[in-house]
Parts: C-alpha cells; sequence; structure tokens
C-alpha cells in the first residue's frame, strides 16, 4: 500500500506521486517495435500531453533520462499532462530495449512520427514535443506535424537540425521554446538568440547557473515550470510539496508480496 502524507512532504528526486501508468509499444512505418510508457492523471482526463524525446543514446540518453523521469512521477498529478516517454530505436532501459539501431537521427523520423501518431490515435489532447538536447534536434528535423501544437526544447544544440528544419517551423507558425542553460557545453543563450530568431514564433529563454544536463532539483524545477507554464498555465507555478498518497523510488522496487 502507498503511504499517505497527512502532513506536507518535499516533491524530492525519489518522490513518485499517483498517476496511472502503463507500459505501451509504439510501431514504425519501418516495421519496428519501441519500448515506452504513458503517464496520465489518476482519476481524470489529461487537458494536455507531452511527448518526449530523449537526449544522444550515444551518450546515454534513453527514456529514464531524468528530466523526462521526474516529469512523469510528478505532472500527471500536479499539472493534469500526460507524459509519453519512449526508446529511440535500438536504446535500452530497464521497460526494456527498442528494436533497430542508431541511425544519426536520419531514420528516427519514423520513431518521432510513431509516438506523435499513437497520441493522436489514442485521443491524447493537445498534443506538444518536449525534446532535450539530440532530441531537440529530432523535434525540430521531424516533429513539425499537423498532430503537434508546438514544441519544447531543453539544451538544444542545434547540431543535426538544419536552416530548412527551422524554416519549416517558422512557417508553421507553431510555437517553440527553446530553454538554454546558461553554461551550456554547446550553445548558450547569446547565439541560441541569433540562431532561433529563424522561428517568429520561438521564445529563447537562458536559464541563470543551468548546465546542458540539468543536474540538481532547482534545475528540474525549473524545467517543469517552464514546460507546464507554456502548457497547462492554471497548473504553475509548480507546488514544491505534495499532501495525500505517494510511492518512493524504494517502493516502486521492492518485490510485492
Amino acid at each position: 500500500m502507498s503511504p499517505t502524507a497527512t502532513e506536507p512532504v518535499e516533491i524530492r528526486s525519489n518522490l513518485v506521486l499517483p498517476a496511472r501508468r502503463q507500459d505501451i509499444e509504439l510501431h514504425t512505418a519501418d516495421g519496428l517495435t519501441l519500448v515506452g510508457e504513458l503517464a496520465l492523471p489518476a482519476d481524470r482526463d489529461p487537458v494536455a500531453t507531452l511527448v518526449t524525446l530523449h537526449p544522444l543514446p550515444t551518450h546515454g540518453g534513453f527514456m529514464d533520462s531524468h528530466v523526462y523521469r521526474k516529469a512523469a512521477w510528478r505532472l500527471p498529478a500536479l499539472a493534469d499532462l500526460a507524459v509519453l516517454r519512449f526508446n529511440l530505436r535500438g536504446v535500452s532501459s530497464p521497460r526494456g530495449t527498442s528494436e533497430g539501431t542508431f541511425d544519426a537521427g536520419d531514420a528516427e523520423r519514423f520513431d518521432v512520427a510513431a509516438a506523435i501518431e499513437y497520441a493522436e490515435f489514442h485521443d491524447l489532447p493537445r498534443r506538444w514535443l518536449v525534446g532535450w538536447s539530440f532530441g531537440t534536434d529530432l523535434a525540430l528535423m521531424h516533429g513539425c506535424d499537423p498532430a503537434v501544437e508546438g514544441a519544447i526544447l531543453l539544451s538544444p544544440p542545434l547540431r543535426y537540425s538544419a536552416a530548412e528544419d527551422l524554416a519549416r517551423w517558422d512557417a508553421s507558425g507553431k510555437p517553440v521554446l527553446a530553454l538554454v542553460p546558461e553554461h551550456d557545453d554547446y550553445l548558450r543563450p547569446p547565439e541560441a538568440r541569433e540562431r532561433f530568431a529563424a522561428i517568429g514564433a520561438c521564445d529563447v529563454v537562458g536559464v541563470e547557473d543551468a548546465k546542458h544536463l540539468w543536474v540538481g532539483e532547482n534545475a528540474v524545477r525549473r524545467v517543469l515550470d517552464e514546460i507546464v507554464t507554456r502548457v497547462n498555465p492554471d497548473a504553475g507555478p509548480l507546488p514544491t510539496t505534495w499532501t495525500g498518497e505517494y510511492d518512493t523510488v524504494d517502493d516502486l522496487r521492492r518485490p510485492a508480496g
């Protein structure tokens, strides 16, 4: 049985708030099965959906990269959001391994399309892409889809994406939010503002003291607050404490019985 906090407890990295969580599979147009998870509010329909695209798998990125894991643990309860996470082709996590092999952003277009289609066909509302690092390039290159409302980019390196990708988003008129750490390893706020000026509907937000990997609770809270402010502003700013049922990472790992 999950513990219940009768007094507010601080929301920290190991706290898992209530949600309906289900393992899912995505099926790509080139015949692969990708593994993932969908987290929904526990007792109501979501008001919007985050389709997450994880960092570079050759550098350790996967569906459980910490910002996305914490988004799935918190945002269904705190902001009425659905959070869809999945492993790109060839990537493994405790959930399992997605079929296929890493293709440096090319064949991953099928992965992005499969995730968007899953959200659309399962009637998940107001779909937003959330990319992190390599995932931002995938969003820019392959995610400007009629079924997507907009994109949120965490630590965009603009490594694989090109000018024509920015032009496509600009022509769509869809909103884009780029969260750029002050001390990013690849692209810092002044250059980001110059390069993202190609997208008229793009807001570039420089985040003081942050780094590419958004390490630390303060950095994670800033990211999640920025996401919620854009996607469901009525739910922000997010609380830092919780009262009610919850789990911890240790509870989830403990065998039943």
